[in-house]
């Protein structure tokens, strides 16, 4: 099969999407698919094989003014999508799913004309790009790893003041985003909470969109051995998501001895960011372990090991990679009962504990019960590392995703007939 797989950020390091991109560009590759991926800057670590196609922007979301402008090519800024980029930016919007949906529409008929490609899969930009390359004859199917929706609102339970609320209104595209999918040949999600929301803010009804949980591999993500132990506990995340439930879990610190400790990876915590702020409202500077270096895949997995325990506190999660590659890496993991982490961890505790969302009280509670007992600590490591081998393979989502596309397919043909 000729799949084009688009990406409007890349790289792995902008959250969840470019990891997902990434293994399953070199999962369809091993199985003997042409796939193509077609991305936006920071762009995707690829395998050499896979042929990438950049569509191109100038970056100039977050970029204060006037260092916007100091670069080796300003006047590229006057092109009409870049200008409309520069000038929607300054307002608190975030540009890229709808230029980089449309730039690629401009692109398509030469893509197209090369490559023949039978089915175009979209890594949620939902961009208003994707009605017109439907439009000319490619199915186009989507994933939705979580409704932009849930994000606005982990934002407004942050800061509920109307100011607030109408920047973060303006800052996601979520009338587009409720336009477009409805309209694509296909949805597909990674988890059964994803999909109780996909129907709950986009009206499609859960039987058709099917669940295909992510993956997590277990030969790169693994326990290193010979790691000095650091920090009692371990949080994997971006700090500024609203959603990732750091306040909870600095909250919970302070409800447990002076001597447990939390370590914090985030290559892009802000100096006068929410943590730093949490951490002295809490008075905790001596007890968290800021690690503010951007880390590769291997440095990652090695800070695994570097905890007794992986902490998960999100208000929600599509999925929670953080939480399978703890699990991988041997970690028990204590995550709030929300979102796809239940699916994740597993509710039978044999794994990890799930806990109520918000309720520092319980997320203390147990943190200190399984840290008064490293022998089930470390059997629950093992169940961890064993339950990600069993139901989280990249292998696995790929070959259901081509039984999607397969059927998408043969779907498009009966209508092409029947007119």
């Amino acid at each position: 099969m000729r799949i084009a797989l688009l990406t409007y950020r890349g790289n792995m390091f902008c959250g969840g999407q470019g990891i997902y991109a990434a293994h399953l560009a070199n999962e369809w590759k091993r199985a003997g698919h042409d796939v193509h991926v077609i991305a936006g800057p920071p762009l995707p670590q690829l395998d050499p094989s896979v042929p990438l196609h950049v569509i191109p922007n100038e970056n100039v979301f977050g970029v204060p003014h006037p260092d916007w402008a100091r670069r080796e090519h300003p006047f590229r800024l006057l092109s009409p999508f870049n200008l409309w980029e520069l000038g929607v930016s300054r307002l608190g919007v975030f540009p890229e799913m709808q230029t980089f949906g449309l730039r690629l529409l401009l692109r398509w008929r030469e893509l197209q004309r090369k490559h023949r490609f039978d089915i175009v899969f979209d890594n949620q930009s939902l961009s208003w790009g994707l009605l017109g390359i439907s439009a000319a004859g490619t199915p186009v199917v989507s994933v939705i790893h979580h409704p932009l929706h849930i994000d606005r609102e982990a934002d407004f339970a942050i800061d509920p003041s109307l100011l607030k609320k109408i920047r973060r209104t303006l800052y996601f595209p979520l009338l587009m985003q409720e336009v477009v999918a409805p309209r694509l040949d296909r949805i597909v999600t990674v988890s059964e909470a994803s999909r109780r929301e996909i129907e709950r803010y986009f009206g499609i009804p859960e039987k058709r969109v099917p669940v295909i949980y992510n993956g997590t591999d277990l030969s790169v993500f693994r326990p290193v051995e010979g790691q000095a132990i650091e920090a009692d506990l371990l949080f994997v995340g971006r700090t500024e998501d609203r959603k990732k439930g750091l306040g909870t879990l600095l909250e919970a610190l302070t409800h447990l001895p002076d001597h447990v400790t939390l370590k914090i990876i985030d290559g892009r915590i802000p100096e006068d960011g929410l943590v730093p702020r949490f951490i002295r409202r809490h008075g905790l500077e001596r007890r968290v372990i800021l690690h503010r270096k951007m880390l590769s895949v291997p440095e990652l997995v090695a800070q695994y090991s570097t905890a007794k325990v992986a902490v998960v506190p999100s208000f929600f999660e599509g999925f929670g990679f953080p939480a399978s590659e703890a699990m991988a890496c041997g970690l028990p993991v204590i995550a709030n009962a929300v979102g796809a982490l239940p699916e994740v961890v597993g509710s039978d505790g044999e794994a990890g504990r799930l806990v109520p969302p918000r309720d520092a009280r319980a997320l203390a509670s147990a943190i200190a019960e399984i840290l008064a007992d490293p022998v089930r600590a470390s059997r629950m490591g093992h169940a961890a590392r064993a339950r990600i081998g069993r139901l989280f393979r990249w292998q696995d989502a790929a070959s259901q995703l081509v039984d999607v596309f397969e059927e998408t397919l043969r779907a498009a043909h009966r209508r092409s007939r029947a007119a």
